[in-house]
């Protein structure tokens, strides 16, 4: 399935930074966007408009696909109080290759942008990012995706029979033979 990614550029209230970057929402692209980056199957941005909060882009091109060794990951995301989208992004400084050439002198006008550049609904994949040091945001799942995601879950996802070990106490003291 191919997806879009909603970034907000949020102004605050701060006097050593002016704005952040957040991932607002995931949606699902059925070629209703552009269909520049479907074709090239590359990630593209377009500014979306401006308001007194913030700006909004909306970045295409992201393919999810879902595999059965990553079934505990996903098991995890919806057994979690909010299942969610795992948005990794990247402030980028060569912006060029990334934005479509209506909004390319808007972006450059910034000296760095916020880049999407993987989604993922596995909790395993998004622990992963992190301790790689990338930027991962999370975004809540709407009910359809998350029905989606649990049919997925449930037809591939297999715990692990839970093993026991007993406690060295139980097992008795290493005596050497008496003679």
């Amino acid at each position: 399935m191919r997806f879009a990614v909603l970034m907000r550029k949020q102004n605050i209230d701060n006097p050593w930074v002016s704005f952040r970057w957040v991932p607002q929402e995931v949606l699902p692209d059925f070629g209703q966007f552009s269909s520049e980056s479907s074709a090239q199957n590359k990630i593209l941005g377009q500014f979306l408009g401006r308001d007194d909060q913030g700006e909004s882009w909306l970045f295409t091109g992201y393919e999810l696909s879902l595999f059965p060794d990553e079934a505990e990951g996903y098991y995890l995301n919806l057994s979690a109080t909010q299942p969610c989208w795992f948005v990794m992004w990247r402030l980028e400084e060569d912006v060029g290759r990334y934005i479509d050439a209506q909004s390319i002198e808007l972006a450059k006008s910034e000296s760095t942008m916020a880049v999407p550049h993987r989604i993922s609904v596995s909790y395993n994949e998004a622990g992963r990012l992190l301790d790689g040091g990338e930027s991962v945001d999370s975004i809540p799942l709407t009910a359809e995706h998350a029905s989606w995601l649990q049919e997925f879950v449930n037809e591939h996802y297999r715990p692990e029979p839970k093993k026991r070990h007993r406690p060295e106490s139980f097992k008795g003291a290493n005596r050497p033979a008496e003679n």
